[in-house]
């Protein structure tokens, strides 16, 4: 480990008030990839981690590595079957638990064949094999496996939304290359103070934690996203640079007191993992404006982000007023990216087509699906699901899922430019667009809105407004009040749960 030689006595984690210096994770780690190996842990097994963000997360990660295995960092919102199928899916044996989860604990093992053995963790230890503190307390440090390059460093599961989830396999070398590229464009000093507060369960959590890691600058860990406590502990340690999904930017910008103060060293935000619309990227400028703010698009089977959209164009005024804020910006270095029409010829520009990319980022495959893997790698090119087009510049601008789009009378509609419009007017909080059947369309445009509080809007008045900015097929022919939108343990807008009651009786999802 480079900083525990070079800047040993370095603070290199922060949770709840326990300080680490790089010496002494150094050794934790090496003492708990001990304990695994004594545990049974081979090179290239499977180590699953389910948690909150902590110190103890990173821990865990890396002393997996330091012992050869690969990590497979467990969804903390799916069910027990989920992550027992998970843990079956790639012959997981090990699995460490903290105390926020040992509930699940008996339903896993009565679930899955592959666990064996539950390394508890934060104070509980019934129904558990060990305990993580006393496997470090008892275990001399072990030397480091040394597996890298193309050796595997985790499964990596997506989503679970919708059937079952598939294991993204993802090697050394692709989650150093995506470090790496990111770092190029999202500088992070030895000096600054990482914020993790997206879960590390999901790659751009993790991605975030790497970063740090990376450059050996101090990660402070947020168990969970909650307005006062990430004010708070970004106070309290001084955070500089820190991820959040644009639900958590919605929230920590609805927040009624004034945060300036306590974000005062705050000076970078990085976006993604979700769409987020133009309004709102606007009320963020505004409430923080020493806060610099980077987007990154990319998806778990690319190791992370692959496109980043600089802080610059989101302070060029110039740019920004030719839409550049709803773009996701160009290619990292490294990467190339193709858009892609339905017979796999490249778009013009401005013609939307699929979102393709190749790198040194691009996965190996998904976990004993070849023929998954198949439909989305074909020479090394990556097949999004995601449909956009580039500008002149280069700069790739996301209009939706290839699923997400809909077909109403022959026409495409891309319900993130309908999501945009709706957006805009001051009646609307949150929004979310699907398509629902129709009898004469195929497919009608429906609005499901979050309206802000002691707001009032009626269906006709937000189609009026939408058709001042869009034309009028794309406008919603239907509009539904929620008083929230239902959103994955990541910050994902759950649209298939929109879309359920509507097509339940169909045969298929979509007209």
């Amino acid at each position: 480990m480079h900083h525990a030689r070079y800047s040993a006595d370095a603070i290199a984690t922060s949770f709840e008030g326990r300080r680490t210096s790089w010496r002494d994770l150094q050794d934790r780690v090496a003492r708990l990839a001990a304990a695994l190996a004594e545990l049974g842990v081979a090179a290239g097994d499977r180590v699953g981690i389910l948690a909150d963000n902590s110190d103890y997360y990173l821990e865990s990660m890396l002393a997996t590595w330091w012992s050869g295995a690969a990590i497979n960092l467990i969804n903390i919102r799916w069910s027990a079957a989920e992550i027992a199928f998970s843990l079956d899916d790639c012959d997981t044996r090990i699995i460490i638990v903290d105390s926020g989860f040992a509930h699940l604990v008996p339903d896993l093992k009565g679930r899955s064949a592959s666990l064996a053995t539950v390394i508890a963790v934060g104070g509980w230890d019934e129904g558990a094999e060990a305990t993580y503190e006393s496997l470090i307390d008892r275990h001399a440090p072990a030397p480091c496996v040394h597996r890298e390059g193309a050796d595997l460093a985790g499964v990596f599961y997506t989503g679970g939304t919708t059937g079952f989830p598939k294991g993204v396999m993802l090697s050394h070398t692709m989650l150093a290359n995506n470090t790496l590229i990111n770092l190029l464009e999202i500088p992070v000093d030895a000096d600054d103070v990482v914020l993790a507060v997206a879960p590390l369960f999901h790659l751009a959590g993790m991605c975030v934690a790497m970063r740090a890691y990376f450059r050996g600058a101090t990660c402070t860990f947020l168990r969970t996203f909650e307005e006062r406590a990430f004010i708070d502990v970004a106070e309290r340690e001084g955070a500089t640079y820190t991820l959040l999904v644009p639900v958590m930017l919605q929230r920590l910008i609805a927040y009624e007191e004034d945060i300036t103060g306590a974000l005062a060293k705050l000076r970078l935000i990085q976006y993604g993992g979700a769409p987020i619309d133009e309004t709102l990227l606007r009320s963020i400028i505004k409430r923080l404006p020493h806060v610099s703010l980077v987007q990154g698009y990319g998806m778990t089977e690319t190791s992370g982000p692959y496109t980043v959209l600089p802080a610059w164009v989101h302070r060029d005024m110039d740019l920004a007023q030719t839409g550049r804020l709803r773009s996701a910006g160009r290619p990292a270095v490294g990467v190339t990216l193709r858009l892609r029409r339905e017979d796999g010829s490249e778009a013009a520009i401005g013609e939307v087509g699929e979102v393709t990319c190749s790198g040194p980022i691009v996965m190996a495959g998904y976990w004993n699906q070849p023929e998954a893997s198949a439909e989305v790698l074909t020479d090394g090119w990556m097949r999004s699901g995601d449909m956009g087009y580039v500008d002149e510049d280069g700069f790739l601008f996301l209009v939706d899922r290839r699923k997400d789009m809909i077909v109403s009378g022959g026409e495409n509609v891309y319900s993130a430019e309908v999501e945009n419009a709706l957006a805009k007017h001051p009646a609307v909080a949150a929004c979310a667009v699907i398509g629902i059947p129709s009898e004469k369309w195929g497919e009608q445009v429906h609005a499901v809105v979050v309206p802000h509080p002691g707001s009032t809007a009626d269906p006709r008045t937000l189609r009026e407004h939408c058709k001042q900015h869009i034309a009028g097929y794309k406008c919603p022919v239907s509009v539904e009040f929620r008083e929230e939108l239902p959103y994955t343990g990541t910050g994902k807008l759950q649209k298939n749960v929109l879309r359920e009651p509507f097509w339940r009786e169909r045969d298929r999802g979509i007209g």
